[in-house]
């Protein structure tokens, strides 16, 4: 590979798009040679059957050219098209490491839970949001796999056993590619409703009673399809036709609610399956090493036959299914009661494979969660694991946030544990008070979920998160922002009685007076720092920086400084000790014009 992430991408990214040109070139000549070809074919036609002075059979020889030439040129496009899925997903990595943007790009946003104790707060989920960095799933179950680790913590052994799958699937770049270009158009398939849909807990009826509804469908099928050839070409007469159509007719309309119930939630999804089993079918091949993984490709074996195979049986049995959609077929199906045979072949499927399928599923979505995580680590050769400890811990040498860009992150270090649980940041507007918060909780998520840090190094213990950083009032339920942000503050002292807490507060209780905001404030770091959590809280009220004395040696006054050169705000974004001793402010609404 190249030296960089990004060289390497841009190398793949040039030879998909010299491949594409290619193929589009190609496209055109054989579009050409169509055109050259019918023209030829109509020519012959004239001279061998209007003129009769050449074979008739001479129009043939264009004719299958011209066959063939289609042919050639359906499969010259499906490559071009994998090509240039091929070129976006190397797009799509340049555009990560970036930190640049595109509507391809996943958000996340249907994962957000707005009473979670941190997803909101910090940038989980949405446009410009740690999902959209990490997830290159192909499947909704996958896409769940990935936020479910986002939304909680996994425990220490799980953590370790992902590092080592992430560690063997780093260097796996085809195989990312062979999975990002799998299926046609497809994005993300629902794969969770399919689960849903290819189980079946008991069947519509008893097994033998099943075997004989099924024979007794074949018989009715058979004698439609007999008779009605007797009565077309055999003279038979139409009665022998009529008693089985009628009979075949009432016997569909007796089993219609078990037909239905039957193929409920599969009908129509052969596209959906199609990819499923391209995905199975390319993990199948791959031989890993790591106990996770091994134990991951070990729950697709099932019942001697290989989960892509099955998956592409109940592809064809769909596709089948389908053909009862086409207005031509519709009256042949219903004479041979095509909707209930293949209900039961469906049913069949569903009794043998149907456990096992969720199995399959959900082994592809821990795969693909994996796959997000090893490309994150890829694409960022820089960050390393965090070591995970026992007790309450949280500490970190050049800590930033993963969503900036390399050229614009200042580092910092953050140590909370043992003695210090609390540290109080002060600081003037847009000096970086927030962005630390983010920086500790985010690096936190992606610790806990078993991903590389932003950071040079990072140790962290099992810990809760709770973080009110991003509270908004709510017209619609009548609470103002105060209220939203005490009863979230209230969600995260309980979440401090269940587990070890790390908590980030940002302008604790600024919505209210400065005498009730110190003695509210004292009241709660107080009790979460007995509760033995640790945590940082930001704020603009210098007062609250003298809480440190109270809690004697369990916090520390750290803050950010700016200053003015030209007439404009400079900040370096280094945390340094102690109490920020001036402000900003008057100085900030001067800059904007306002006479203060």
């Amino acid at each position: 590979m190249n030296e960089s992430p990004s060289s390497e991408y841009e190398a793949r990214l040039a030879a998909r798009r010299g491949t594409v040109a290619a193929l589009k070139r190609r496209e055109a000549s054989i579009s050409t040679a169509r055109l050259v070809v019918f023209g030829a074919g109509v020519l012959l036609v004239w001279f061998s059957l209007v003129r009769t002075v050449l074979p008739q059979w001479l129009p043939l020889v264009p004719g299958v050219i011209f066959l063939w030439l289609i042919v050639i040129h359906a499969r010259t496009t499906s490559k071009r098209k994998r090509g240039e899925r091929a070129a976006a997903f190397y797009e799509d990595g340049l555009d990560r490491i970036a930190r640049r943007v595109n509507d391809r790009q996943p958000t996340g946003e249907s994962y957000l839970e707005a009473s979670h104790p941190y997803a909101e707060d910090l940038d989980l989920f949405g446009r410009e949001s740690l999902f959209r960095l990490l997830s290159i799933a192909r499947t909704r179950g996958g896409e769940a796999r990935l936020a479910s680790w986002l939304l909680a913590a996994a425990s220490p052994d799980g953590i370790r056993a992902r590092h080592a799958a992430i560690a063997e699937l780093r260097g796996a770049l085809d195989l990312r590619e062979d999975v990002s270009v799998l299926g046609d158009e497809t994005s993300v398939v629902d794969s969770r409703s399919l689960a849903s849909a290819t189980r079946v807990d008991h069947p519509i009826v008893d097994g033998g009673a099943r075997g004989a509804l099924r024979g007794a469908a074949m018989v009715l099928a058979a004698g439609n399809a007999v008779t009605l050839i007797g009565w077309g070409f055999l003279e038979w007469g139409s009665l022998p036709f009529l008693f089985f159509a009628i009979a075949g007719g009432l016997f569909g309309w007796v089993l219609r609610d078990g037909t239905h119930r039957r193929i409920a939630g599969i009908d129509s999804t052969s596209e959906s399956l199609a990819l499923i089993g391209l995905l199975l079918s390319r993990i199948e091949r791959e031989r890993f090493s790591s106990p996770l993984l091994v134990e991951l490709r070990a729950s697709l074996d099932t019942d001697g036959v290989a989960p892509s195979e099955a998956i592409l049986r109940l592809t064809r049995l769909v596709d089948l299914l389908d053909a009862r959609r086409n207005q031509f077929f519709a009256p042949i199906g219903a004479l041979l009661l095509w909707t209930t045979q293949w209900s039961f072949a469906i049913e069949s499927w569903k009794l043998r494979f149907g456990n096992a399928s969720t199995r399959w599923l959900d082994a592809l979505a821990e795969i693909e969660a994996l796959s997000s995580l090893s490309s994150f680590s890829f694409e960022h050769p820089q960050y390393p694991f965090p070591d995970i400890v026992e007790g309450r811990s949280f500490r970190a040498e050049g800590i930033g946030h993963p969503l900036i860009p390399e050229e614009r992150l200042v580092r910092n270090d953050v140590e909370l544990g043992e003695p210090v649980s609390l540290l109080i940041v002060s600081g003037s507007n847009m000096s970086g008070k927030s962005t630390l918060l983010r920086s500790v909780g985010t690096n936190a998520v992606l610790a806990l979920a078993g991903a590389p840090v932003c950071a040079r190094r990072l140790s962290i213990s099992p810990l809760g998160i709770g973080a009110s950083i991003r509270i908004q009032d709510s017209l619609a339920e009548g609470r103002s922002r105060f209220f939203a942000e005490i009863l979230r503050l209230r969600q995260i002292v309980e979440l401090a009685e269940q587990v070890p807490l790390l908590f980030l507060l940002d302008e604790m209780l600024h919505g209210t007076n400065s005498h009730d905001r110190r003695i509210g404030a004292e009241a709660i770091l107080r009790g979460l720092v007995d509760r033995d959590a640790i945590g940082l809280v930001t704020t603009h009220d210098l007062a609250l920086a003298d809480v440190t004395g109270a809690l004697a040696g369990r916090a520390r006054n750290v803050h950010f400084e700016d200053h003015i050169e030209d007439g404009t705000m400079i900040f370096d974004y280094r945390m340094r000790d102690g109490v920020v001793r001036r402000s900003n402010a008057i100085e900030l609404m001067r800059s904007i014009g306002l006479d203060v």
